[in-house]
Parts: structure tokens; sequence; C-alpha cells
């Protein structure tokens, strides 16, 4: 009788030495972005970290992706930004409620793992969270064939941050005559590219008269193709990666300046990401040309004939983050930015009427 063949996990697909491998080439890109308060563990099961220091620590949590973003990011083989992309959609958000990002985990999903791709997204995912503060805790490769496709890789993000109970930022304390200042955002950020592929690679040529994608080589091209408007290619212009804001907007919180909202801009663009902080009978009034709109959106505005209210529920715009706070505080929070040199907009105020953002 014949024996039968015995088969293994890497004629399967996955192959686990390759995956070791990768671990340990990552291994220091890691361990640069450990603060004092990472403990050291042999087991490696879990990330350990210490919350001594703290009265009443309040541990704030978000998890976010990339998005299709990654599409073009395999188009143009560019991988770091959108390892930084990563980080900066979750920090973001925990910095949001006036926490202190501490630490970062991530998840990697591939068809098959290539080291050289993936330690370009962790080396992209360690500058982001250097740049953060934070220390890139701990994370998973997952080597998925069948499920993904050569080449094609999801990518997941979980942040988690800090906050002294009492220093909490929600947004219930915002109220009428409290002034909105606006900090630039890097270009698009890591949303609307759903809709921004839609306006690039559409096409009517079907017979059925049905849009359909253009093929990779012509997408390519078009992303490689320098867009005069922009003084430098779509493929450029679309994956400069995401503004982290934790250096921005943690020294007013650690000097005591009052701020009753915080807003980072993802999707649902300017409009739906200042609502959902605002209470009721608080309408934020915005002021576009009290800042300048970067020309990649209007550009896409006129190529998908988007009407401007769905822009601003899209896109952010050219403000990445949101600051809300008392009146009194304007002078404080305008100088301190002049101080270090960085820009910032008062671009609205809050008002009484019904809740929502008006944009005038």
């Amino acid at each position: 009788m014949k024996s039968k063949k015995s088969l293994s996990y890497k004629q399967a697909g996955v192959d686990i030495d390759t995956g070791e491998k990768f671990v340990k080439k990552i291994t220091n890109l890691v361990r640069e972005t450990h603060r004092e308060e990472v403990i050291p563990s042999l087991s490696g099961f879990g990330g350990l970290f210490s919350l001594e220091g703290y009265r009443s620590p309040v541990l704030v949590s978000s998890t976010d992706g990339v998005g299709t973003k990654l599409l073009l990011a395999s188009l143009m083989d560019e991988y770091e930004g959108v390892g930084k992309d990563l980080v900066a959609m979750n920090v973001n958000d925990v910095l949001a409620m006036g926490a202190e990002p501490i630490f970062f985990l991530d998840y990697i999903a591939t068809g098959k793992i290539e080291a050289e791709v993936g330690e370009r997204i962790i080396r992209g995912i360690a500058y982001g969270c250097k740049e953060a503060g934070c220390a890139l805790l701990g994370g998973e490769t997952a080597e998925m064939p069948q499920f993904y496709e050569y080449g094609q890789y999801e990518l997941v993000g979980f942040a988690v941050g800090v906050v002294e109970k009492e220093k909490i930022i929600d947004g219930s304390n915002i109220k009428p005559a409290d002034k909105i200042f606006g900090l630039s955002s890097s270009g698009l950020h890591s949303n609307g590219f759903s809709l921004v592929r839609k306006i690039l690679f559409a096409c009517s040529s079907h017979p059925s008269g049905e849009q359909e994608d253009l093929r990779r080589e012509e997408k390519i091209r078009i992303l490689q193709k320098k867009e005069k408007m922009l003084g430098k290619s779509w493929g450029e212009e679309l994956l400069i990666p995401t503004r982290i804001y934790v250096k921005s907007i943690l020294p007013l919180i650690k000097k005591g300046i009052m701020i009753t909202g915080l807003a980072h801009i993802t999707g649902g663009g300017l409009i739906d990401n200042i609502k959902r902080l605002l209470p009721e009978g608080c309408q934020a009034r915005l002021l576009p040309e009290r800042w300048k709109v970067p020309p990649v959106f209007s550009i896409l505005q006129e190529r998908g004939n988007i009407e401007d209210e769905e822009m601003y529920r899209v896109f952010n715009m050219g403000i990445g983050m949101v600051i809300i706070a008392p009146p009194d505080e304007e002078k404080k929070i305008m100088d301190d930015f002049s101080n270090r040199r960085e820009p910032v907009f008062l671009i609205g105020e809050v008002t009484s009427g019904e809740k929502g953002v008006v944009i005038e």
C-alpha cells in the first residue's frame, strides 16, 4: 500500500519560518519606540505598561485602519507613509479626548508576507509612534493565502491613551461664544479615498454604459503623472501621510489652557466631526475664508462635480484638528502657537441654535 505524501503548513501557503525571521528583523524598530513605562516580558504573549504616577487615570482607546488609501500605496509601491497613517488615525482620536497616547498595537494581514514590504510598513508605524511619543507595544502579522490576493495588505491599529479623570475633554462644556480654532491638515489624510478613486479612475467605456475601473497600468500612469495645479504627481499628493497632532495639542493641555472640545477631522469631514462634539442648543459656524483650502480639494470637487456640502462632509478641507475653547482663552492659544511658530487659524465660533455645523 502506497503511503500518502505528508502535507505541511508551508505547502498550504503559510511559512512559519519566514514569519519568525520577519519578527526578528523588526525587533529593533519596535524597541526604539519604547517608553520607560514599558515592562520587559520574556514570553512576549502580551505587552506590559505601567500606569504609576497617575492619581485617577482613565484609559482611552481607539481602533482604526488606513482604508482604501492602501490600494494607492500598492499601486505606487509606497508603504512607509501608510504605516504612519495607521498610527495617526488612532492617536489623534485618543488625543481628541484630552488623553496622551501611551502605546500602540498593529495588525497586518496579507496573503503572503513580503519581508521587505512588511519592514517598510513597520518602519512607518515606528516613525509615527516616535512622533506621537507612544510605545509600539505589540502587534500581529497574519499570513492568509486565498483570503487575500498576493500583494494585498490590510492594516489595522489600536491606540491606548491615558488622561486624569477630571481632565477628560468630551464637548459637554462647550457653550455659545466659544471660539473654534483649526490646525492645518497635511493633505487628504486617510479619508475619502473611495470617492477620490472614483473621480480619478472611473471611465465610461463599458458597452453597457456603466462606469468601470481602469486597468492597473493606467491607474499607475495617472498617479505618476505630474498635476500642474498641485506641483506634484497625484500619487505624491494623495500618499502624503496623515499629520499627527500630539505635539501640537498636549502642550496646551499641560499648561492648563481651558479646552472645551477637540475634533479629529476624519470620515464625516468638518461637518459631522464637529457636530458630534456639540451639546444641544449649540451651533458651530465656520468661516472658510479664514484658512486656505489646499488646491487638491478644489480640483477633486471640479472633476467630480461635487456639491460644497458633500465636500465638507467627506474631506477635511485643509483642517485636520479642531480646538474649541472659551473666548478668554483665545489670546493664550494664539500666543502659544505663535511662540512655537506653528500656524493656527480662528475658523469660527459657537452660537446658540439648532445643533449642527453651518459653513458660511
